[in-house]
């Protein structure tokens, strides 16, 4: 679906295919699709869809974080360049714009437009956070159900195109939990796994003075040296390992991610709950699978 008679857009989409990952969004998808007993022959290619999406925001977000690793491997800002990467990146959106267009329905459109614009005004939001010490627990949930909450809701929703009402927005509400639940495990990874299990630096969010739930939680309990040590991480162009290691450590004791667990739990069992309204069957049970996929993930 990317290929395109153009070298570099060959070479870049050829490194890309390896850097693939769990297609997690395009399988919750299929899934809903199934559960929903709504057959719909375009759902493969909506699947595709939803991931060239998913992989122009990694790409995008890559290049604005100046990030060097992504699944372990070098992303396309490393290895090329920052404007070849906003241009992949830009490639990949319109891409699914024209399958999107070529499958003549206004819905599926519709959605992940909504989608795709929520996610930009998510990165907007980032960027904005001029205080990180005073971001607050109620701007990072509009962070995350933007940024990535909003991409897991489509793609449930996009599956129960073809369901009754209730089954789609009980859907739509399932795919925003679990994408919150999912990105808030996400934060908590940078916390607790090296590299070698996440594929991208130890504590990387941190080196990108990105102030996640487990730092926001632990914040108000930490010891004033403890704060002085975030503060002095936070204005540190470049923080050593040294510093990364010593915020971590105060954030653990001050209990920021048995917080940040406990949150992510409580949107699993949310996450749950909206499925109560599909009928029993080997799909539904994939959903709820992939509850505790996002909760016990460590990549």
């Amino acid at each position: 679906m990317v290929e395109a008679d153009f070298g570099l857009i060959t070479q870049v989409n050829s490194h890309l295919f390896q850097m693939q990952g769990k297609m997690f969004r395009p399988t919750l998808l299929l899934w809903a699709e199934e559960a929903t007993s709504s057959p719909d022959q375009r759902a493969t290619t909506l699947s595709a869809v939803v991931e060239l999406i998913h992989l122009a925001t990694l790409v995008h977000d890559d290049s604005v974080d100046h990030s060097v690793l992504r699944r372990g491997m070098p992303t396309i800002n490393s290895l090329f360049s920052h404007q070849v990467s906003v241009i992949m990146g830009d490639y990949l959106y319109s891409r699914a714009v024209i399958e999107l267009v070529q499958l003549n329905d206004l819905e599926p459109l519709r959605v992940l437009s909504r989608v795709t614009n929520d996610m930009t005004v998510g990165e907007m939001r980032q960027l904005l956070a001029h205080d990180p010490l005073e971001f607050s627990e109620d701007e990072y949930d509009l962070l995350i159900r933007a940024k990535t909450a909003s991409l897991v809701s489509g793609a449930c929703e996009i599956g129960a195109l073809g369901a009754a009402p209730d089954e789609r927005d009980a859907l739509r509400r399932f795919g925003e939990v679990l994408g919150m639940a999912f990105q808030i495990v996400d934060d908590l990874l940078d916390y607790t796994e090296d590299a070698s299990v996440t594929g991208k630096p130890f504590g990387s969010d941190l080196r990108e003075h990105k102030v996640t739930l487990p730092l926001i939680a632990a914040l108000p309990r930490m010891r004033e040296s403890e704060r002085r040590a975030v503060s002095r991480l936070l204005l540190s162009p470049e923080p050593s390992d040294g510093q990364i290691a010593e915020v971590i450590l105060a954030v653990g004791e001050a209990g920021g991610l048995d917080y940040a667990r406990e949150r992510a739990l409580r949107l699993a069992q949310q996450a749950d709950t909206e499925l109560d309204v599909l009928q029993p069957s080997a799909a539904r049970d994939a959903l709820r699978a992939s509850i505790t996929y996002v909760i016990d993930r460590r990549s």
